[in-house]
């Protein structure tokens, strides 16, 4: 319930929701602070133990009524060490004087919206990106939270040219640490052996992770009550925000040949053989569209300023990038209006395999499910 009248909101309001780009959230809606009297007193109270965990701390005003109980909550924040972005709502009404801005960017983002018509909405969402705690954009669960201790878990680790002599690829080890530290058992097989590994173990692994390469092979000898997916998809959770990367990947059935694909990868390795981004993601999306598209390969931090011209930007894991990196570029792929998946999910999505590679994933699941429901445009 909103209205203009002061003390509508009393106790603080709780909402968890997915944000883009920074994922799973709690926004807690607060009383003001510039309540009066004794119940306001109870308010105001209520709010300071609100900031007691609080990550960001969001002000909004008005342009002209940006007062003593603002600065208030500035420097309340401010001892608390607690991020802020300040955000002049219904700017397209009245404008914040430019000395008032000047001083808080010393310290604070600050943000102008109308958000009756959405504008600033995605400065809005890149000053949160900007301001959110280093651990809580870096370091979200890899797989961790997928398993139980004691449980088993089979990795696929295709051992072919692109395999760095003698040691594995980092997102492989990530996992192995990954499975290790939350006390879970860890089998690693080549694709060939995988059929033979699964025979062998007493019961039925908890989860089967495969090198997106070998996707089909291992979908075909996992067990259907298996959960499957890959290293790339894993990180696309942990590195990015799934949900975004689901639905970039279902706009590939609207890709025509022809269409420009930018390929982005965060490393910038030498290409040799069968490169899974130059060579075998373009043949397997020239199968499924019909035709050949216009595909263009970026390396490391060379990515485009102007995205305009694309269908669909395909990224790497990214596991070379740090998260707030990754968020950033589907931030900018989101304001271009262009889609934005990654490898694993276009590997599955083309090979049929989709829905299956996000069981893990309840909730990408849903999104794709959701999506796939939806009455077609005529």
């Amino acid at each position: 319930i909103v209205s203009e009248h002061a003390g509508t909101t009393t106790d603080p309001v709780e909402k968890p929701m997915e944000l883009l780009p920074l994922g799973p959230v709690l926004f807690i809606d607060t009383a003001g602070i510039d309540d009066v009297g004794a119940l306001g007193e109870m308010r105001i109270k209520k709010t300071q133990q609100a900031m007691e965990r609080t990550d960001i701390a969001v002000i909004v005003a008005e342009a002209e009524h940006f007062d003593g109980f603002e600065e208030r909550l500035l420097q309340e924040f401010k001892s608390r060490g607690i991020p802020t972005v300040v955000v002049f709502n219904k700017s397209d009404v009245k404008s914040p004087k430019a000395s008032l801005v000047d001083r808080l960017l010393k310290e604070n983002k600050v943000v102008q919206t109308a958000a009756l018509h959405g504008q600033g909405v995605i400065e809005l969402r890149q000053a949160l990106l900007d301001s959110a705690p280093e651990d809580f954009v870096n370091d979200p669960p890899l797989v961790g939270d997928l398993v139980n201790a004691g449980d088993v878990v089979v990795l696929v680790v295709p051992i072919d040219k692109e395999a760095p002599k003698g040691r594995l690829i980092m997102p492989q080890v990530q996992t192995i640490r990954d499975l290790l530290d939350n006390d879970a058992y860890c089998t690693v097989v080549k694709e060939r052996e995988l059929r033979a590994a699964l025979e062998q173990l007493k019961n039925p692994p908890r989860l089967v992770i495969t090198d997106s390469q070998a996707f089909l092979k291992v979908a075909a000898d996992t067990p259907t009550d298996v959960l499957m997916t890959s290293f790339s998809i894993l990180f696309a959770r942990k590195q990015g925000d799934l949900a975004e990367l689901v639905r970039g990947a279902l706009t590939i059935d609207s890709l025509q040949p022809g269409d420009k694909v930018m390929i982005a990868e965060s490393c910038s390795h030498h290409p040799i053989g069968e490169d899974i981004g130059r060579v075998k993601i373009p043949r397997w999306l020239t199968q499924y569209v019909g035709g050949k598209l216009d595909i263009q390969v970026t390396q490391g931090r060379d990515f485009p300023d102007d995205l305009s011209d694309y269908k669909l930007v395909i990224h790497c894991g990214s596991c070379m990038f740090n998260r707030r990196a990754m968020l950033t570029r589907i931030m900018r792929c989101r304001q271009a209006g262009v889609p934005i998946t990654n490898y694993g999910l276009t590997i599955a999505y083309t090979l049929g395999i989709f829905e299956r590679a996000l069981q893990p994933f309840p909730a990408a699941l849903h999104v794709y499910q959701e999506q796939a429901a939806a009455p077609v445009s005529p």
